[in-house]
Order: structure tokens, then sequence, then C-alpha cells
């Protein structure tokens, strides 16, 4: 019997990306609460370094086809999944040429086209959210892990709040170690705001250059729990945490992560 549902909304997952601490968790937290026997569903971005034939990615054809508006602009959306082996864990892929390229002789997005990720951000983000509501599938967690996902909080408590499939979901995010330089687009808020924000959901943020620090404090602010992974998270993140006195597990070296993690779930 399934314990819950659980939808992982993630920047990196290995074996489609190199290891890295932010994409081991991507992998073992998702197969680690399967196991335990949580239903999962997972969500990345398609990079174009993500080999489709060496990893068996296919198009959803009853997925696909969606387009959404940002910044007055159609972008169309492909959704392809692929099996990871041996637990049989579908991972949903969310997919834009104009987001992310076509080649696999380049480095990640985020980081060659980086002048995009404001945008490539809402894009994934909105885009896991709709592939969700179309699969009628009601997530009882959602937990957000590296900092593409760090809307996810926002639209799910103030647009999709008393939508179906998340009304009764507890959002959790997870501040990995896993950074970018410089801030995004300089009108990132306002795009936001073309959205259908509101100042109130965007005080965080509000007429300020959105660095990494700034984007984490927007997805606290809308989320119901914490996780903090790395010894390396900033001071002022730390200090957010206790002011806005967010839950929060700081998980230390030795820890049995799922265990912990499953725990955390459950008090929220």
């Amino acid at each position: 019997m399934s314990k819950g549902k659980v939808l992982f909304i993630s920047q990196e997952i290995t074996p489609y990306l190199p290891s890295s601490e932010l994409a081991d968790m991507g992998h073992d937290l998702p197969q680690g609460m399967q196991e335990r026997g949580y239903e999962v569903r997972t969500f990345m971005p398609k990079y174009g370094c993500i080999n489709e034939r060496r990893n068996q990615l296919h198009e959803v054809i009853r997925l696909s086809g969606m387009n959404l508006i940002i910044d007055d602009t159609d972008h169309p959306l492909i959704i392809k999944v692929a099996t990871l082996q041996p637990i049989r864990m579908q991972v949903y892929f969310i997919y834009n040429e104009d987001y992310f390229q076509r080649t696999s002789d380049k480095g990640l997005e985020t980081v060659t086209m980086a002048e995009n990720n404001d945008e490539r951000s809402i894009f994934f983000v909105r885009s896991t959210i709709e592939t969700v509501k179309k699969l009628r599938w009601e997530a009882n967690v959602v937990h957000c892990q590296g900092w593409i996902s760090a809307l996810a909080p926002l639209y799910l408590k103030r647009v999709f709040a008393e939508d179906p499939s998340f009304r009764n979901s507890k959002i959790v995010y997870s501040l990995i170690g896993s950074r970018f330089d410089g801030c995004l687009d300089p009108r990132f808020e306002e795009k936001l705001r073309m959205e259908g924000f509101s100042d109130d959901d965007l005080a965080p943020i509000a007429g300020k250059p959105v660095d990494f620090d700034a984007l984490s404090k927007l997805a606290m602010a809308h989320t119901d729990g914490v996780i903090i992974h790395s010894p390396n998270v900033s001071p002022a993140l730390l200090e957010y945490i206790k002011e806005k006195n967010i839950p929060c597990l700081t998980l230390q070296e030795g820890d049995d992560v799922v265990e912990k993690t499953a725990e955390f779930y459950n008090s929220l």
C-alpha cells in the first residue's frame, strides 16, 4: 500500500547528468521514497546534453502540445519520459527548444544560456504543474530540488492552491548547495507580475536584484518546510528561515537521508 504521493521537481538527476551533490540527491531520494512504498513522480528539464537514444527517452504525445505564454510569447511544451532501472521509476522531462538546446555537445543551458534562466525557470515550473494536472495525479508532498524549481512554491500556493492535484499538498524546498552566479534578468519581477502575482506574493524580491539568495527566499516564503542538505548554506538564508519560523530539517553527515526526509514529510 502506498504511504502517500510525492512529486519531485528536480534540477538534475543522475544518470542523465554527471554525478554531483544535486544530481545524486535527485536520483537517490525519489528512489528511496519509492522503495519505502511511496508513489513517486519525478520531473526534470530535458537539457540538450541528455542523449535521448542512450537514455531511451520518448515523447508522450497525449501530454505534449500545450503552449505557455511567458512575457507575451508562446512557447510550445514537449513532454518526454524515461524509466530508471532497475526500480522502474519514471522520469518526466520538460522540453522546449527556446530554452533547451537540440544538441548534446554543449554544457548545461543554465550555464551556457544563463541570460534566459528567469524564463527557463518559469517555463519549467509551469510546465511541470500543468503536466501533473493532466495526469490527474494528487500529490501529498511536492519536493523542490535545485534553484530552477524555486518558483514552484509560489505558483502552487498562489495560483494552484485550489486545484485538485495540489490543494492538499505540502511544499518542501531543499537547499542542497548548488548556486548560480550573478543575478537573474532585471525584468524578472515584471515578468512574474504579468503572471498575476501581487506585491505581497513577491515581497522577498521586490525592487531588488534577484540573486540566488533572493530567489531562495522567494521559494521559502511559500513553503511548508525546508530541508538543508549542505553545510555551505549562506548565513542570510539560515537567518531568513529562523526569522520566518519555517519548519526546517538540517541533515547531518551519516544521517539516513530518506528516513529523515520521510519523517519530516509526516511532521508537516
